[in-house]
């Protein structure tokens, strides 16, 4: 990662701790209160031991001193909890609102975009990467400004005492940030390589975990092993390298903290021995002042070294950044977030120049215009690849789109999706049951259906054909994958949820693609009576199923080039009578 890359996402970084200015603020003030009570203690402690050692005044006199003291230890144990309280809260303040700008990012980019990447990348770009950013803003950036504070205020302190122990203080301090920042300027890259390898091996994973029969079938299991473990070896590596930067940068903070605590404690060594005669202001050099620059000077290092441990957090952070902000900066093109509310108990859709748009910006339709009435049952038809599942796509929410798509005359894309999305029933190829038994898989579409109305739906989709093969009815746990039932079956208990939800527009895409012939016939009866209930927008390549609808829309390279009903598309010449001649021949 180049360094002004570094800089750009640091830059963000810190934007970012706006959202949780008040703790931060609260965090940096309980550390100052900690550095106080650290020069505090120091002074109570260095004064007991030159009044017991150079003094010898009598223990019993010096009890307040030591009650003020044990005040102090006490003080600072609870300033160094409320700090941590205080730093959790900041850190999950700005977790979750990034959290929220890549979920509402996601929404804004609709379904499509989502299934571009293998789940497990969302996953950790949702859950790790924004978790790895906790100790950056609960640790690492308080700890930034008090490394520079509490020292200036530790100096304050010393400084009037020995000006040559502050001095050396002084002068050995800058070493320390230093070294630290030529030891860490490739741990952020480091991190940046670790998290794509995460990615990769989560969904390299989830993907073959979701394909582990077919895998079997043709005999890759061992190969895919092998796959996952190179993978894993990888991501071993890369997690040993940011390792052993963290502590190789831990170690040269450690070294040079070292070498100035013991040039001042040389300092005062010969100080005390006579040899050196200097730093003090003119009374010598006491005990009392050894005392409290020996306590104070590693306290003094104290902030560095919070600052170094928290280092690999900022790198961390940075190399998690990384891909947050290239997804959340991304120039694609957005379904949009609509907020107005939308209730109708008909609806009606005008298209003028619509062109419907995938994630990445590709038209995949020329400009189409056209009219849903309501009630209205259109037929889809055309080739595959023409553009017929794109249409109902940007129904759906699901694609972005240039040009007008007009609801009861509100824009698409300015209408609450949720709330468009209640009005909708959908239907696809593949029929998808999310819940744990039949029962909840009918009732989600309408979870305050009656016991009747559910009932009803079961016949009118032929579910209870199948019912008495199963162990407990309706209330039968379907599987992962609805692996209890065939795709026939599946496919009714979807047609039944579609009819129990009672919508203003119904959209089919290839129901009874993948079904037998008995199935087939079950569904598409049921569905045929649901069609006369609302508006119905029927994709299909069987043109026998068209015959009965009001009208027909032929698609042809993403155009529309015919409309009309059946029979008058039959007789034209066209691309619906080419089709009806393909399928002819082919049977």
């Amino acid at each position: 990662m180049k360094q002004t890359r570094q800089q750009q996402l640091a830059r963000w970084l810190k934007q970012q701790s706006k959202l949780a200015q008040r703790w931060l603020r609260l965090s940096l003030l309980l550390g100052m209160v900690s550095g106080l009570l650290i020069v505090a203690q120091a002074w109570v402690l260095a004064t007991l031991l030159h009044a017991l050692i150079i003094e010898h005044q009598p223990r019993q006199t010096l009890v307040s001193a030591f009650m003020l003291l044990i005040g102090l230890f006490a003080a600072r144990a609870l300033t160094h909890f409320l700090r941590e309280q205080v730093g959790f809260r900041c850190g999950e303040a700005v977790r979750r609102q990034i959290r929220h700008q890549v979920l509402e990012k996601l929404q804004r980019l609709g379904p499509a975009w989502v299934l571009g990447k293998p789940a497990g990348s969302w996953a950790t770009l949702i859950v790790e990467q924004v978790e790895d950013m906790q100790d950056y803003y609960a640790r690492y950036l308080p700890q930034m400004y008090l490394a520079a504070l509490i020292p200036l205020l530790i100096l304050a302190a010393v400084f009037p005492i020995n000006w040559a122990a502050a001095l050396i203080l002084l002068v050995t301090a800058p070493l320390i940030p230093l070294f630290m920042a030529l030891v860490g300027m490739g741990a952020a890259d480091a991190n940046r390589r670790n998290f794509l390898a995460l990615a990769r091996l989560s969904g390299h994973f989830l993907d073959r975990l979701r394909g582990m029969e077919t895998l079997r079938l043709f005999h890759r299991g061992a190969a895919e092993v092998d796959d996952i473990r190179r993978a894993s070896e990888d991501f071993r590596s890369r997690t040993m390298e940011v390792l052993r930067m963290a502590f190789l940068s831990s170690g040269v903070l450690e070294f040079f903290a070292s070498i100035s605590i013991a040039v001042v404690a040389v300092y005062f060594g010969f100080s005390y021995l006579g040899e050196l005669n200097f730093g003090h202001y003119g009374t010598g050099v006491t005990l009392f002042a050894g005392f409290l620059v020996l306590i104070l000077a590693p306290e003094f290092f104290q902030p560095l070294r919070d600052l170094g441990t928290f280092y690999h957090a900022k790198a961390q952070a940075v190399g998690a950044a990384e891909s947050l902000v290239s997804f959340l900066t991304a120039e694609v093109e957005e379904v949009g977030l609509g907020t107005q509310p939308f209730d109708a108990t008909t609806i009606a859709i005008r298209a003028d120049q619509l062109v419907v748009l995938s994630p990445t910006g590709a038209a995949l339709t020329e400009p189409l215009t056209f009219t849903l009435e309501p009630g209205q049952r259109v037929a889809l038809v055309g080739v595959s690849g023409a553009g017929k599942s794109s249409l109902l796509n940007v129904l759906l929410g699901f694609l972005p789109y240039r040009g007008s798509l007009c609801i009861n005359g509100q824009e698409l894309h300015s209408l609450d999706a949720t709330a468009w999305r209640k009005h909708i029933s959908w239907l696809g190829q593949n029929p998808h049951l999310p819940e744990e038994t039949l029962r909840s898989n009918i009732l989600l579409g309408n979870p305050q259906a009656t016991e009747n109305a559910l009932q009803q739906a079961v016949e009118q989709a032929y579910v209870h054909e199948f019912l008495p093969q199963l162990p407990q009815g309706l209330d039968t746990v379907v599987g992962d994958g609805a692996a209890r039932l065939s795709v026939g079956q599946a496919q009714r208990v979807a047609v039944a949820r579609t009819l129990l939800k009672h919508s203003q527009l119904l959209l089919l895409d290839e129901p009874t693609a993948s079904l037998d012939s008995h199935s087939e016939q079950r569904v598409m009866h049921a569905l045929e009576n649901a069609t006369r209930q609302q508006a119905t927008l029927l994709v299909t390549h069987r043109l026998d199923d068209t015959r009965h609808y009001d009208c027909i829309w032929v698609m042809e390279k993403g155009q529309l080039a015919q409309q009309g009903d059946y029979d008058t598309l039959r007789q034209q010449s066209g691309p619906f009578a080419d089709l009806l001649a393909q399928r002819q021949g082919a049977y």
